[in-house]
């Protein structure tokens, strides 16, 4: 892999640049699309290409359990299993250590504020209590994690040379280390804990890593994999940069910055920890997806995210528009005869009416998730090639500054 800085944000962070990988280059800064089980949702991978994504990701712990990585890897890899021939991410099952863990049971996001924008009772991310009866299916661990299944109870241990074999296994271009996802709502201490364990859970992921790939390499057909390691510390200043500091000292080929911070807080979280990582190396915001995120990410050095949000809203009828988010179950779009947006050009949009895609939406038909899916993800794909674009014009302000005050229709 190969990282190239073409254009640096003028007083700030931000860059637009390119990652090289085996599988094709991604133009920077880029949004990740989420196919969490080798398959964007809904979308077959030419209509993912076709609304412009680079790049999907895909979720390690859910195809280690189905239909498990020696499957993949007989089938030739994530790429040739899932038809995908752009450059691939593999996460490390590092979230579902959280998400089966101390967040299973409750509302708690890795972020402590709502994604929702205005649809907070929709999409309600508070936090609570765990609920009666529901105990934590991740148990933490020097070690690593011991998951129970969530499909039939079974348990199943992840180390991080584990989560580094698996992802070796699938075959992606970029892939992460074992790290532990932390809840926001979690003290200092604690969060300090699971930092400093992450790294050296990092430690012994680019160990196993280097081994793997010597030993891969060997094969005329193989190609390279590169490492990222991932940043922790939570919303405290202190540990992230320490965080950083320790990560970026070792020889990774990119990083990841884990959430587990004020969502109002991202430009300061993501700005503490990309000043401290080394500049020529990429950087990767997880679980970040929402418009107006992007910008203050981006600005502070980040490069690409990835996110379920555009396509878990889609086929929850929450569709984006450039003047801010809309719900097609609003009863003034039947009879809404023109594209969801005047201007997008979208397949969805180029051929529907949000009158018919409502329609669809109301009386559950499938067709209904792809035409939402594909607006939304080239609504989030195109925004951050605008943002890159803006970099490279030396226009970022006045774009920034005209999208979000556009941005602001809750409907």
């Amino acid at each position: 892999m190969k990282f190239t800085i073409e254009k640096k944000l003028s007083g700030k962070l931000g860059r637009a640049g390119k990652i090289e990988t085996p599988h094709g280059t991604i133009n920077t800064p880029a949004f990740i699309v989420v196919g969490t089980k080798a398959t964007v949702k809904a979308l077959t991978p030419d209509q993912v290409k076709d609304l412009g994504a680079q790049a999907v990701l895909a979720n390690t712990y859910h195809l280690y359990l189905e239909p498990g990585e020696k499957i993949v890897k007989a089938g030739g890899g994530l790429h040739k299993i899932m038809n995908w021939s752009g450059p691939t991410f593999t996460d490390s099952g590092g979230f579902q250590a959280f998400s089966l863990g101390a967040a299973f049971g409750t509302t708690i996001s890795k972020l402590s504020k709502p994604q929702s924008n205005g649809f907070e009772e929709r999409e309600k991310m508070s936090e609570s209590v765990r609920s009666e009866g529901m105990p934590p299916l991740a148990k933490i661990t020097e070690d690593g994690v011991m998951f129970k299944s969530y499909r039939d109870g079974g348990e199943h241990f992840f180390s991080p040379e584990k989560s580094i074999e698996i992802q070796n296994s699938i075959g992606a271009d970029i892939i992460f280390a074992f790290d532990e996802c932390t809840s926001p709502t979690a003290d200092k201490q604690y969060q300090k804990e699971a930092m400093e364990r992450t790294h050296r859970w990092a430690a012994r992921s680019l160990a196993r890593h280097k081994e793997l790939q010597i030993e891969s390499l060997k094969s005329p057909n193989a190609k390279p994999i590169a490492l990222f390691g991932v940043v922790q510390g939570g919303r405290f200043e202190d540990l992230r940069k320490e965080s950083a500091h320790t990560i970026g000292s070792m020889d990774f080929d990119g990083f990841g910055i884990g959430g587990s911070f004020d969502k109002q807080d991202i430009g300061t979280a993501v700005s503490w920890v990309n000043e401290e990582l080394p500049e020529g190396k990429p950087r990767h915001l997880l679980g970040i997806g929402e418009p107006e995120d992007f910008f203050l990410a981006i600005e502070n050095g980040c490069d690409t995210f990835d996110c379920v949000a555009p396509t878990r809203q889609a086929r929850n009828g929450t569709l984006y528009t450039k003047a801010g988010k809309i719900h097609i179950d609003n009863t003034k779009y039947r009879e809404f005869f023109a594209p969801i947006e005047a201007d997008c050009t979208c397949y969805t949009c180029r051929n529907y009416t949000l009158a018919y895609v409502a329609y669809l939406a109301r009386t559950k038909e499938l067709l209904a998730h792809t035409l939402t899916s594909i607006h939304n993800l080239h609504f989030i794909v195109h925004l951050v090639e605008s943002i890159r674009q803006s970099i490279l014009s030396d226009t970022f302000e006045e774009f920034k500054k005209s999208f979000l005050e556009g941005y602001t229709k809750v409907d």
